[in-house]
């Protein structure tokens, strides 16, 4: 239940209470009402709490309440806060919710510090400008923090008043454990730390037991009901979020997902997650061909800057179609998501989870499904038994008409589609081969034939994945594959031009066969006979020079060295002493001379 700001027990200070009504939050969530009276009473906060319960308010706030309440007021230089985020996009998405605030407290600054732009540029910035909160990815941060020439930041976190790692089992999954670490080296022990996460991973305990003081452990979970409403259970997942499965042959995937787009209508916000880049890049390409009267959006890992410009436009919209990868899984807050589509079963069971947790976010009703394969239907229990989570099977969908046929007929228009097609459905394979939940979703059990022509495939890639597995549900399209061209008038030409060369020597230029098959200059044999001549006489008076100097060496090593006689060790130690006399002026120039025989003649 919603706690009153006014119940929290703590007094907030003006300009955080305009804001709060300005951003139109009447009450504070459960986790809010939890973890801000702990971490403003110097408690370290670990905070395990559903995704979109509010998270964001719950550290910010206290942030912002520590800095207003110094004795001695940050100077610009001067690190109070700093909050760590797995993504960009949820540094971005934080930074504006922190903007907010800032607009009302002219004396606190930010700075975001995350990939995309140079680090250079973040050196200019920080220089010029500082900044009292920092929010910032892992690996920009440690950058900045070992960096020894053109930026002090290790002398300005020593202010730090509170550290909070955001999304942190996110942090983890991603591999920034050592960067964590070295950050943690680099701030004062004298601090506050709040760990937020929707799961708790054996990780995350860990992280919990190296940077934190005797946290004080918050958990909050959703209830959820079985379906006889007798026994109420908690859930991973918010109370207001409808969780749903539709088992679906892999031949008519896309055209089920195509119909329910259909059915549900165009004025809706969607979120269709598919498993790889490649398979984003596919089916952007495909939406956008067959829903002409929809806004498609597509959003992956390797987009790098282009993805803050598509991430603006799909928040600013009110409807329109966001195809996504697990980079857009976590924390990213995007107004009024009607619906999450899962195409397929995600890598791990906690993706599973913030996938569905873009919609139905603080209160707001949402609803989310998992397409699944008749082989995948296990995936059912293990959600519920693994993140307790439970789906509902969704009623039938008709399928969009000639779904196939027409996919099929836009890779033949365009060779590029025909090539992230197959490149979508390698990745795919590859993907589903290293599924964390392997036991129940095995790459044996797919009919591959069946899933090439869901794909809309109209010929198989060649890959080893396909030997040995029944095709015979595949058909291939009987078409000449060279005569299928790219719609890039540019590419074309490029591609005329090497099939010129291919039709002449059955080799593409630029391939493997290519280079092996390369044909080797020749030369008249008389010419390469006396080439062999001259090498093998060069060789061979190498080595007749080589067997010499070592013959020659052996004879050296041979000869005695001659001896020195104990008389002669006299005469030189007398020389010695007579140079040491001479030194101290214990004897005269003309002696000196006398002794060594300096006289002149």
């Amino acid at each position: 239940m919603d706690t009153n700001w006014k119940n929290l027990g703590v007094k907030l200070c003006l300009p955080i209470k305009e804001t709060i009504e300005e951003l139109g939050f009447r009450n504070s969530t459960p986790v809010q009402a939890a973890c801000i009276p702990l971490l403003l009473k110097n408690k370290d906060v670990a905070a395990e709490a559903v995704t979109g319960s509010g998270k964001t308010l719950a550290f910010l706030i206290p942030l912002l309440e520590l800095l207003l309440k110094r004795e001695e007021p940050l100077k610009s230089h001067e690190v109070g806060g700093i909050i760590i985020s797995p993504t960009r996009e949820l540094a971005t998405q934080t930074s504006q919710v922190l903007a907010q605030f800032l607009k009302n407290i002219g004396s606190i600054s930010q700075l975001l510090l995350v990939g995309g732009s140079s680090v250079a540029s973040d050196v200019n910035r920080w220089n010029n400008n500082g900044g009292n909160i920092l929010i910032a990815t892992p690996g920009r941060l440690e950058d900045l923090l070992t960096r020894k020439y053109d930026i002090n930041l290790p002398a300005a976190v020593k202010s730090l008043e509170l550290l909070v790692l955001d999304e942190a089992d996110r942090l983890l999954d991603m591999g920034f454990e050592k960067a964590i670490t070295t950050i943690l080296q680099y701030l004062p022990r004298q601090r506050r730390t709040g760990l937020f996460s929707a799961t708790q991973t054996k990780e995350v305990q860990q992280l919990v037991r190296a940077g934190l003081r005797n946290p004080v452990v918050v958990t909050v979970k959703e209830k959820g009901e079985h379906d006889d409403n007798t026994e109420k259970l908690a859930t991973s997942t918010p109370a207001s979020l409808t969780n749903y499965y539709i088992i679906c042959e892999a031949e008519s995937k896309l055209a089920t997902m195509l119909g329910f787009l259909r059915a549900e209508g165009r004025e809706k916000k969607y979120m269709l997650f598919l498993p790889t880049c490649a398979c984003v890049e596919y089916f952007s390409a495909i939406l956008r061909a067959i829903l002409t009267d929809r806004k498609v959006f597509a959003i992956h890992g390797k987009m790098k800057d282009a993805r803050y410009k598509v991430f603006d436009a799909f928040r600013a919209v009110d409807s329109g179609i966001l195809l996504c990868t697990d980079v857009m899984a976590r924390g990213v807050d995007i107004p009024e998501v009607h619906w999450v589509i899962q195409y397929d079963p995600p890598s791990s069971a906690s993706s599973f989870v913030h996938r569905c947790g873009r919609t139905a976010r603080i209160g707001h009703q949402g609803s989310a499904f998992v397409m699944l394969l008749p082989s995948e239907e296990a995936y059912v229990d293990f959600i519920y038994r693994n993140q307790k989570v439970l789906l509902e099977e969704m009623s039938p969908v008709d399928p969009f008409p000639d779904t196939v046929a027409k996919v099929r007929r836009l890779q033949v228009e365009d060779r590029a589609i025909m090539e992230k097609g197959a490149r979508a459905f390698v990745s795919y394979i590859q993907a589903y081969a290293k599924h964390e939940c392997s036991i129940i979703l095995r790459l044996k059990d797919l009919n591959l034939g069946k899933l090439a022509t869901g794909y809309g495939l109209i010929r198989l890639p060649k890959m080893p994945e396909l030997k040995g597995n029944n095709l015979a549900d595949f058909e291939e399209e009987n078409i000449d594959f060279n005569t299928i061209a790219y719609k890039d008038k540019q590419r074309e030409a490029a591609r005329q031009e090497k099939l010129k060369v291919y039709l002449s020597t059955g080799v593409w230029p630029g391939s493997k066969a290519a280079v092996r098959k390369r044909p080797k200059q020749t030369e008249a044999w008389s010419l390469t006979k006396q080439r062999k001549a001259e090498t093998k006489e060069k060789r061979s008076t190498r080595r007749n020079k080589r067997k010499q100097k070592q013959e020659e060496g052996k004879v050296k090593t041979k000869k005695k060295r001659k001896t020195i006689s104990q008389e002669e060790l006299d005469e030189l130690a007398r020389d010695i002493a007579i140079i040491k006399k001479f030194k101290r002026k214990k004897i005269s120039q003309e002696e000196f001379d006398k002794e060594f025989g300096g006289e002149e003649f």
